[in-house]
């Protein structure tokens, strides 16, 4: 008996209505750009800035459009929703959304920044704060939903299972490239690279790990 390993690239395949709903997406996203633009009166250097938030809210949307886990059991499905949180509020810690409170208490405020990045919703306390963005908290939401689904498959039988926790490996990458991209800012030279870097290195690593975790390959006989 052989084992090989299934690549079912056809899954990730868009279909026609899928890029047709993609480019209506991505037109809506330009003029809100725009408006914002027009509106707030800014000058912008790096246009780059404006389309990160798009990438991890688009990949998000074909992502949780593509994945519809079904626990066996109540048992799994426990089991997934508490991973899955874990996994929600260590990114959340990682990525700054949760934060240590400090002495300055202001409570909650709302940030209008560009598209993407706003309206932001924050909150500072004695005992923690808040950075909540859009495009952070529903890419987080989103990894933590796929590690659910990943679960699930892990619980579902011996062999995939062992290929679907594996491929959770990629799981700790977001985390991984939050936090080296926080200890090189301790440097002043090192600490202008990783500012430079770090939004373009967290969305490919976000991209690339929601594409393992939809893609998910399958082990059969």
């Amino acid at each position: 008996m052989t084992r090989t390993i299934d690549l079912d690239f056809a899954r990730l395949r868009p279909s026609r209505d899928t890029l047709l709903w993609a480019g209506l997406l991505v037109n809506t996203e330009i003029v809100l750009t725009f408006v914002y633009l027009a509106v707030a009166n800014v000058r912008v250097q790096e246009w780059r800035f404006f389309v990160y938030p798009f990438v991890w809210l688009n990949v998000s949307i074909w992502a949780l459009a593509r994945t519809d886990p079904t626990p066996r059991s109540d048992r799994d499905r426990y089991l997934g929703v508490a991973i899955a949180v874990g996994y929600f509020l260590l990114l959340a810690y990682a990525g700054g959304l949760l934060m240590p409170g400090g002495h300055h208490a202001t409570g909650w405020r709302i940030a209008w920044l560009p598209p993407g990045w706003g309206p932001g919703l924050l909150y500072a306390g004695d005992l923690f704060r808040l950075s909540l963005l859009p495009y952070n908290v529903v890419g987080y939401l989103t990894l933590a939903y796929l590690v659910y689904a990943t679960v699930l498959d892990a619980a579902g039988s011996a062999v995939s299972g062992i290929v679907g926790l594996l491929s959770c490996v990629s799981c700790s990458w977001p985390v991984l490239a939050s936090l080296l991209t926080g200890f090189a800012g301790a440097g002043s030279a090192v600490a202008t690279a990783a500012t430079e870097w770090t939004y373009a290195l967290s969305t490919a690593v976000f991209v690339l790990t929601v594409g393992l975790l939809v893609w998910r390959p399958t082990v059969g006989d």
